[in-house]
């Protein structure tokens, strides 16, 4: 296996490193949340060991931001946080297992194995594009003919739902239920106020209107 360790306890990461490696694995450490990251997005690893503790960005940040882009790698969790909140926190933010510290080798050795095993599953995008607008789900950068677009996170997750359908008329109701997690119609105009102010950053400066209206079904992107 290629593993990606991100520990800042030099004598922790060693040990695992160690441990690894003389299992015959290829293994990287690095100590640094921010560099950690980076590293972790540019892919190629088979499961990931991450501490919960990290200078500049900590562990539960790393997996919220890799799940978020949708990379879909095994995340085992390393802490020294015990709690049960702690552990469903961490679960929760998409890590695969959580081990707490101090911990032996051959039970993280065990984890990661079964990790490992599982089935991967489908790989998604990290980019989404529909003609010139193009979108990172890793940086949540959006840019339009290389401009960039400054979204808030609704606006950004509304457009989001609409680029991965691109070509599917997305109604009202589905609208709701994706974006803002309602499962029933509050009667409100917050899904037509959002699509305006999403055209109004999106459409308007441009040329070529991306986002359609389809009279009595909702919207679209074109494929």
């Amino acid at each position: 296996m290629k593993i990606l360790v991100i520990e800042d306890d030099r004598l922790t990461g060693q040990y695992i490193v160690d441990g690894f490696r003389e299992e015959g694995h290829v293994v990287d450490l690095l100590t640094d949340g921010s560099q950690g990251l980076m590293q972790a997005a540019a892919g190629g690893y088979d499961v990931l060991v991450v501490d919960r503790m990290l200078p500049s960005l900590d562990g539960l940040a790393i997996v919220q931001t890799l799940r978020g882009a949708r990379l879909p790698v095994p995340i085992l969790l390393l802490t020294a946080l015990d709690g049960v909140e702690d552990r469903i926190e961490g679960l929760n933010a998409g890590a695969d297992d959580y081990l707490v510290k101090p911990f032996v080798f051959g039970e993280l050795s065990a984890r990661v194995a079964a990790l490992a095993r599982r089935p991967p599953p489908a790989e998604e995008p990290t980019v989404l594009r529909a003609r010139d607008l193009e979108m990172n789900l890793l940086t949540r950068r959006v840019t339009r003919a290389g401009q960039a677009i400054d979204l808030l996170p609704r606006e950004f997750a509304l457009l989001e739902c609409l680029l991965r359908r691109k070509g599917r008329v997305q109604t009202r109701t589905m609208l709701l239920e994706t974006v803002w997690g309602i499962h029933f119609d509050p009667q409100t105009n917050v899904v037509e106020t959002h699509v305006s102010r999403l055209r109004g950053k999106v459409d308007k400066p441009f040329d070529q209107e991306l986002i359609e209206t389809v009279r009595g079904a909702g919207y679209r992107i074109p494929a």
